[in-house]
């Protein structure tokens, strides 16, 4: 029940706010995707890596700086000419990894192959594919959860080529722990085969600007600056120009502000959020329970246009 009123309650505050869509999900939409100089200059670096048809590509990044809507926007940009792999799961067996791209690939495979047949079959449908003039591009995201043989699996993957040219391209997306792991002696080879690398930055005080208003346009937002200039202060001084955070505490501050019945987010309703966003202060002076119980109360007075402060 308390669910169903979240969720009531979140749609309230778009009708509220003149928006057709949630401006600030946790889901990579790349329908929202915002072109920072971090995340530019990272999807250059990719599409001159793979255009040089270069066998391993990195890119790492904080966790909430873009990694996976980045992967996403590049296999959707990617010409029919590529033919791609997408691994969200990095939690594969060395076997587990070559059944998946061979799935995606369309190579049927036994139960009981071992490996080693695997590989085989993995060539014989990579060279059919070079030969109709394909290229193949495999995505790995949250590579730095993958097990060190899976890792040193896909490098071996990686050596499947003819005299002239790779027959398969990797690209792995990942937390600092990914560079950290690779630094170790035991993936030095495939740190070796590493071409072309990454690593994506937060978003300065300017670009978080644009990036509210670029989201809230997309979500359908016509109207004045929704977000005072002290408020989107607060908010880039407490996520530190990291995406996911910013929409956090974006999306926070305007249930905050619906719940108040204001047409304006300003510092108190971005403070709300930081309070009520775990990691961001401590102890939390406004409870999340109290917060949506605000949104609620919100939600009843708007309804029945009764001004709010008699409520509280």
């Amino acid at each position: 029940m308390a669910q169903q009123a979240g969720q009531n309650s979140e749609f309230m505050y778009l009708e509220h706010f003149g928006l057709r869509d949630k401006p600030f999900s946790l889901t990579p939409d790349t329908g929202f995707y915002f072109r920072t100089p971090s995340s530019q200059e990272a999807f250059n670096v990719l599409l001159v890596a793979l255009n040089n048809e270069e066998g391993l590509v990195k890119v790492s990044g904080e966790v909430g700086t873009g990694k996976t809507l980045l992967c996403r926007k590049l296999l959707n940009e990617l010409p029919e000419s590529v033919v791609t792999v997408f691994l969200p799961n990095p939690l594969l067996q060395p076997q587990q990894l070559y059944r998946a791209v061979a799935a995606e690939l369309g190579v049927e495979t036994a139960d009981t192959a071992a490996a080693a047949d695997l590989v085989e079959q993995l060539q014989k449908r990579l060279i059919a594919l070079r030969g109709d003039e394909k290229r193949v591009v495999v995505c790995v995201d949250e590579a730095q959860s993958m097990p060190t043989e899976t890792l040193e699996a896909l490098r071996l993957l990686s050596n499947v080529e003819t005299e002239k040219r790779k027959l398969l391209q990797i690209v792995l997306f990942g937390q600092p722990e990914l560079d950290e792991r690779l630094s170790g002696r035991a993936l030095r080879q495939l740190r070796q085969r590493i071409g072309f690398s990454y690593r994506l930055q937060p978003l300065d005080y300017a670009t978080t600007r644009g990036y509210l208003q670029h989201r809230l346009y997309l979500a359908g937002y016509r109207g004045a600056p929704l977000f005072s200039t002290r408020a989107e202060r607060q908010l880039f001084k407490a996520s530190k120009g990291i995406p996911r955070l910013i929409n956090i505490l974006a999306h926070k501050a305007l249930l905050a502000a619906y719940g108040r019945g204001l047409n304006r987010i300003g510092v108190r309703q971005v403070q709300a959020a930081i309070a009520d966003t775990e990691g961001l202060s401590s102890p939390p002076r406004w409870p999340w329970r109290a917060l949506w119980v605000l949104v609620l109360l919100g939600g009843v007075v708007l309804w029945s246009r009764l001004p709010l402060e008699r409520y509280l």
